[in-house]
């Protein structure tokens, strides 16, 4: 599998991160673009370089390379994740601004009919972002906004950020074995009881 991973720079740099670790683990191609503000959030969030990071990805491209494999349809991939997706790159991918490799190739992505997953970072939403996301969900995207999950008793940001990685992985069909899923209620409750 093939995979374009656009990197901006919203808060969220932990889940690029994990993100690419668990791609790298799976053995997936990941054709990698890096933001110049997420190059500062990366430092600042995760105390990792971006050499660090890029040695995560087969192929790393820079943010105003146009002429880069994956701006053209003919390139095949498998889809795109932009994690995190600041407002601004939402708004671009929205318009089809493609002033940058990373809107550049999503609106490539999209035009293909290949998966696109924006994992948006932003809150609160003003109307503004709301129907950017209604718009590029109409074009065919998926808006994945990182909200956390806690039915799967996380007891560490890690388990967070991880849980996050494994619906990301989803939407692709790749099934992470560090994946904790729901069982159900009453397999819940069992063994809650068992452990009493």
């Amino acid at each position: 599998m093939r995979i374009v991973v656009g990197v901006t720079g919203a808060t969220g740099a932990p889940i690029a991160v994990r993100l690419l670790q668990v791609l790298a683990e799976m053995d997936v191609e990941v054709h990698l673009v890096i933001s110049r503000w997420a190059r500062a959030t990366l430092t600042d969030e995760t105390g990792m370089s971006v050499a660090e990071l890029s040695a995560l990805a087969a192929h790393v491209y820079k943010l105003d390379d146009q002429g880069a494999a994956i701006s053209s349809g003919s390139f095949p991939v498998d889809g795109m994740i932009i994690v995190p997706c600041s407002m601004k790159t939402l708004a671009a991918v929205r318009i089809g601004f493609g002033e940058s490799l990373i809107s550049r190739a999503a609106d490539v992505t999209l035009k293909e009919r290949r998966p696109l997953l924006l994992v948006a970072r932003e809150m609160p939403l003003s109307t503004i972002h709301l129907e950017n996301m209604l718009e590029v969900t109409k074009a065919g995207a998926t808006v994945f906004p990182p909200v956390p999950a806690f039915y799967n008793d996380p007891h560490t940001v890690a388990d967070l950020v991880d849980h996050l990685v494994a619906r990301i992985l989803d939407q692709f069909r790749l099934d992470w074995t560090g994946a904790r899923r729901w069982t159900g209620m009453a397999s819940r409750a069992t063994t809650d009881r068992t452990l009493a």
